[in-house]
């Protein structure tokens, strides 16, 4: 199935761990949503319950490059929520490619991130994120984000990294 969502996920999203396993879409979407809430509200627990433990989860994002396994993608966050920025992020725009045991949810993820009281920077993230159905439970299992423009890019990654 491939449809439009009519849905955002953002600092508003909601912990719906409990309804990952779920077979079908709507758990699916509740691991989705469950992502975006351990996100913005840097809930490091929930954020390592929504990635699989599979040595082969992987993320390509602007922050850290190609990671694998769902340890190492959690002890970036760790560094992320933990660090000198604060960022939040609505994911929308979303086009659902999808069946009873795998989901790719492609599309937008805006908002913004400030340090130390700055004003905030506006962000915007072309995002895909794949889950998969397995051992009872939906789990995300890749993630990839990309900033197209250079600058952005690069004020982006020296604000998390604090230099």
């Amino acid at each position: 199935m491939t449809r439009l969502l009519d849905l955002s996920f953002g600092p508003g999203s909601r912990n719906r761990l409990a309804e990952t396993t779920s077979p079908g879409l709507d758990g699916a979407l509740a691991a989705l949503e469950s992502f975006y809430y351990a996100f913005n509200h840097r809930d490091l627990d929930a954020f390592a319950q929504v990635w699989t433990k599979d040595p082969l989860a992987q993320l390509n994002n602007p922050l850290g490059g190609i990671l694998r396994g769902g340890e190492p993608i959690t002890e970036l966050y760790d560094r992320v929520f933990h660090g000198p920025a604060r960022v939040t992020v609505t994911f929308g725009d979303i086009v659902e490619y999808a069946d009873d045991r795998h989901a790719v949810f492609a599309g937008r993820e805006t908002g913004e991130y400030s340090v130390g009281g700055s004003p905030a920077v506006p962000l915007s993230i072309r995002t895909s994120r794949y889950f998969r159905y397995d051992d009872g439970r939906w789990s995300q299992f890749h993630h990839h984000g990309s900033i197209d423009d250079p600058a952005a890019l690069a004020a982006y990654q020296s604000a998390i990294r604090g230099s």
